[in-house]
């Protein structure tokens, strides 16, 4: 019997775009076996096994398989790869869960300590390290392998350990929270089960649309980090090396690309060459102008490592040029964390 809707990929040299099907290979759990299973539970469902059977489906080996949704021990031994069901994490017999008694893996104990992420894993976070590696091969494979591996960091420390920790009930702080999120992908999907009040309770159809809810997801993200991040990380990498090119200080540097994103790429690589809070300034091109951008202090919100001179804030154009003594000024914002000049040799100097 099929039913529900199945998600698939298709791919390009530059681009990875997500199309939903209207076709479906989810069986009820006394089909007659024909191919490869993939097993997980029936009922209400969560976002861990809907991303993992998501996963699964893009390797060649299991693009094609059923998927079974059941808790009958008999049934899911029947299955060739079982996740979020079964009481049992055995990577020889494909059988990935985490609710069992004891069970206590994360990222770093299963990574032999190559991975720092200390929570524990979800059935998400066990698919993704027995498979990310292969999953990113096949949705980003014009992507070097070198890029995909650290894509395959990022990608855990910025999307699945949320996922893990959700499902595991883990709080993302100790402190009550100020307001209600409820916008997260786990509560999306959440959302996608059928109401207890609905007539038709058609929790395998609904499990598909989670499916294509998390590969969407997914698939944006990786598009994201392979598209726009790794490129922005490129770019400000040269800029870092340029640095003493630019002011002889070595504290300015300069962006060749117009709204690169750069923040957190800035404070990896100081953190990585040990210059922690060495750059105060960033220059980057704007539509006709030059900004000059104060650098934050990591995890302090609004504080900058050297605001832009208190006299300077909130004067524009002539007469903040005439304050400076820097032709071409545009502005100084009022807390003193941006700047603007009408070229580069002006913003320089503002930011020397």
């Amino acid at each position: 019997m099929q039913r529900g809707v199945v998600t698939f990929l298709q791919r390009s040299a530059h681009h990875i775009s997500f199309r939903p099907s209207t076709t479906a290979k989810m069986v009820q759990p006394d089909s007659k076996k024909a191919c490869l299973r993939i097993g997980t539970h029936s009922g209400t469902f969560h976002c861990d096994e809907a991303l993992a059977c998501f996963m699964l489906r893009q390797l060649p080996t299991y693009k094609d398989a059923l998927l079974v949704r059941s808790r009958d021990p008999a049934v899911l031994s029947d299955c060739d790869i079982v996740v979020d069901v079964g009481g049992v994490y055995d990577p020889a017999t494909h059988r990935y869960d985490h609710h069992q008694r004891g069970f206590a893996e994360t990222m770093s104990s299963v990574s032999g300590g190559k991975m720092a992420f200390d929570t524990k894993l979800s059935s998400a976070g066990l698919v993704y390290h027995h498979f990310g590696r292969q999953v990113l091969a096949e949705m980003a494979s014009d992507i070097s392998e070198d890029n995909r591996e650290i894509i395959y960091r990022r990608l855990y420390e910025y999307f699945f350990e949320e996922v893990d920790a959700v499902d595991n009930g883990i709080n993302q702080t100790e402190e009550k929270p100020k307001y209600h999120v409820t916008t997260t992908l786990a509560g999306r999907v959440r959302s996608l089960n059928p109401n207890w009040n609905d007539e038709k309770q058609d929790f395998d159809g609904q499990f598909a649309k989670a499916m294509n809810l998390v590969g969407q997801e997914l698939t944006d993200r990786i598009n994201g980090m392979a598209r726009v991040w790794l490129p922005a990380k490129n770019l400000v990498k040269q800029a870092f090396d340029d640095r003493f090119n630019v002011h002889p200080s070595g504290k300015i540097i300069r962006l060749s690309g117009d709204g690169c994103p750069w923040k957190q790429h800035l404070y990896d690589l100081e953190e990585e060459t040990g210059t922690e809070g060495s750059i105060l300034y960033v220059l980057a091109k704007s539509a006709d102008s030059w900004r000059v951008i104060t650098v934050g202090v990591k995890g302090e919100g609004f504080t900058n490592r050297l605001p832009l001179p208190e006299k300077w804030c909130g004067v524009r154009d002539e007469a903040l040029s005439e304050l400076t003594g820097i032709p071409q000024c545009v502005f100084v914002h009022a807390s003193g964390f941006i700047g603007g000049n009408r070229t580069m040799e002006g913003a320089l100097q503002m930011a020397s």
